[in-house]
């Protein structure tokens, strides 16, 4: 108790301003590959609970989190790793601190931190690691694209399928016309998060738990249970749903394989769902895009559904019909093929189709890290990652209009145009950005 009462009179003796953290950037050049990296982590447990010992096996900065208990037991699984390192419960704090310390942050928050957090790194001139889904509306997923190009960071998004080898060979695959032309896909999203009903009475905080720095940008309110840790998935506030959370995977393949990036304008609309509220996600939502030609591939139709496949859809998986852990059907003119939640075992269906077709080459550049070693890599001299924010952005956009869709609600359909960053419907662009409070603001 007496540690935990000194670190609070540390950070208290240490806060400053925050108005410094969008000051001229202190870039630091690269490091060489031997050299270790000062790392801050914010966001210590859940996704990133092995984030600190990542930090500490290069240099450990700080540590950020809103819940001393996840800092303490943190602090104790480091163990001689890192002794008693600085920590914050305000990472706009932290930067003020320890900026110059920093070369990369690794970003494990609730949805809505992601981007008010890496925007301020960014700024910086630090390199970062988001977790997927990158940021909470597609506002955000368009400002860190353009402000990491132009501060010139190394970036990477935690959607770990997008560095396998899976997602690789189903683009070499379809590029090949393994299947011929791709004209619809399915993605089965294997949570449902959400439910309905109106926000609850409010509760006691937590001990431990700092209220106002996990309300961070979004509006300020009363704590309530189903919230802190994981459960804030399910309220729109802070979280983006089944399609911002599996979406980033599942959909990472038919994105990059089927050259979405391309598209300039589509259309995406909410077939069906269940319950849903002005504060809950509703469930089960059956999704739809429409794109036109890109290139040389033809109209493209794109489906999800929350948490089981249609009966018809079933039935095109063959040996596979009884799975429930996700994964994507694309059916092209000449064929099937199917992958796994996160891109792996991609193949053709039936299976003696798959080992008739010809192997095709490899042609796309393997990681060599995955998504969190390629940005270490990258800040020692090594390439981008390949989920840097340059792809990580657009394709983040794409999976935003699937959440604004589901808010939306069944039966409006959205006519999306990606340059002005617009709909047609003005419920629609409401979702767009959200309102933040001060001293959040990205």
């Amino acid at each position: 108790m007496a540690r935990k009462s000194s670190r609070r009179d540390f950070l208290k003796r240490s806060a400053l301003a925050t108005t410094t953290a969008f000051s001229a950037p202190m870039v630091l050049s690269a490091r060489a590959p031997n050299e270790k990296l000062g790392i801050a982590v914010i966001g210590c447990g859940g996704q990133g609970g092995g984030n600190p010992g990542i930090a500490a096996s290069e240099r450990l900065v700080a540590l950020v989190d809103v819940d001393e208990k996840i800092i303490a037991n943190t602090i104790k699984g480091l163990g001689d790793k890192a002794k008693d390192p600085p920590v914050f419960f305000d990472y706009r704090k932290m930067f003020d601190k320890h900026a110059r310390d920093i070369d990369a942050v690794l970003i494990a928050t609730p949805d809505h931190h992601h981007a008010p957090a890496a925007i301020r790194a960014i700024r910086l001139g630090k390199s970062v690691f988001c977790e997927k889904p990158l940021t909470w509306c597609i506002y955000e997923a368009r400002t860190l694209a353009t402000e990491a190009k132009k501060y010139k960071v190394h970036t990477s998004m935690g959607n770990q399928g997008h560095a396998g080898e899976g997602y690789r060979r189903l683009c070499e695959y379809i590029w090949a016309g393994a299947i011929g032309d791709v004209t619809e896909t399915h993605s089965m999203l294997s949570r449902n998060f959400g439910g309905k009903g109106g926000r609850p009475k409010g509760e006691n905080v937590p001990d431990g738990l700092h209220w106002d720095e996990w309300l961070g940008p979004a509006n300020e309110r009363d704590y309530h249970g189903g919230l802190h840790q994981f459960g804030w998935r399910n309220w729109s506030e802070f979280g983006t749903g089944v399609m911002g959370d599996m979406g980033c995977h599942v959909l990472d393949g038919v994105f990059w394989a089927l050259k979405l990036a391309e598209a300039k304008k589509f259309t995406v609309e909410c077939v069906s769902q269940t319950g849903g509220s002005s504060e809950m996600f509703a469930q089960y939502n059956h999704l739809r895009w429409q794109f036109g030609p890109r290139g040389a591939m033809p109209a493209l139709t794109v489906n999800t559904y929350d948490a089981d496949w249609p009966k018809d859809i079933k039935a095109l998986l063959y040996d596979l019909k009884d799975r429930q852990d996700g994964g994507t059907v694309y059916v092209g003119t000449k064929g099937v093929m199917v992958t796994d939640t996160y891109g792996g075992n991609p193949r053709l269906l039936p299976k003696d189709k798959h080992d008739k077709f010809p192997p095709p080459a490899k042609t796309i550049p393997r990681s060599k890290h995955g998504v969190k070693g390629d940005l270490l890599a990258a800040c020692k001299g090594g390439e981008e990652p390949s989920s840097s924010f340059d792809y990580a952005g657009p394709f983040t956009e794409f999976v935003l209009t699937g959440v604004m869709a589901s808010r939306v609600g069944a039966g409006k359909r959205i006519t999306w145009d990606v340059e002005k960053m617009s709909a047609d419907l003005p419920e629609a662009n409401a979702l767009v950005k959200r309102n933040y409070r001060k001293g959040w603001e990205v």
